[in-house]
């Protein structure tokens, strides 16, 4: 702001294989949003260099980068981010219509992933009628619709309660299983568990990475 500047990041060195799900964790003002912004896409880094799929990731323009993102990579936010007049299947046909791919195709595709979340019968509901859960079930459709390289999710639990969070990890972690690659941001402890990694930010620098002992979610049983 003004002649003042904060640097947000420090230096760090962080590094994802593909096939990897990787918590990312912090207190507010840790860094963590801003690391996501930077592998999103979304915010280009002052110095250093990020390399995505082999390709490195530098003064892109805005349509460019916005063909980067939407080819290498899919969005979970906590708010779902769902278009509240269009239908489910239409939500998740949407990346594809920005790749151009015909209705007939983007819609076939689009109902695979919504078969996949297990809400094919939900098809043609509108997000204001859908619980919170199964608006989080399609927006993970709707980001692996155009079969990213990677998925990042940004507290996708957040607005859920812990029964609900554990289901929606437990979609997360098979997909996982399939070889995504997923990166998640969070604050909660068992769900971080819940993947194989754990980075941890404070003050923009990386303060530990390990490799945990990933705890499997069990959705609730529901009679």
């Amino acid at each position: 702001m003004g002649s003042n500047s904060l640097h947000v990041l420090k230096g760090i060195d962080f590094k994802v294989s593909e096939g990897e799900m990787v918590a990312i964790m912090g207190s507010s003002g840790s860094g963590k949003s801003t690391l996501l912004n930077i592998l999103g896409i979304l915010d280009e880094a002052d110095k250093g260099s990020y390399e995505l799929d082999g390709k490195i990731i530098k003064d892109l323009n805005e349509k460019v980068a916005a063909n980067y993102r939407n080819k290498f990579l899919g969005f979970i936010f906590q708010s779902f981010n769902l278009i509240n007049y269009k239908s489910a299947l239409d939500n998740i046909a949407l990346p594809l219509y920005y790749q151009g791919v015909k209705r007939a195709l983007r819609m076939e595709k689009a109902m695979h992933y919504l078969e996949k979340v297990g809400l094919a019968d939900w098809a043609s509901h509108l997000p204001s009628e859908l619980s919170g859960g199964q608006k989080q079930r399609i927006a993970i459709a709707r980001a692996l619709a155009s079969d990213p390289k990677v998925l990042l999710a940004d507290e996708p639990t957040g607005a859920l309660d812990s029964a609900t969070s554990y289901e929606v990890m437990a979609l997360i972690q098979a997909i996982n299983n399939e070889g995504k690659t997923i990166l998640i941001v969070t604050h909660e402890d068992d769900i971080a568990h819940m993947c194989k990694r754990i980075v941890n930010l404070k003050d923009g620098v990386i303060i530990s990475d390990s490799k945990v002992e990933q705890v499997i979610a069990k959705p609730a049983v529901h009679v």
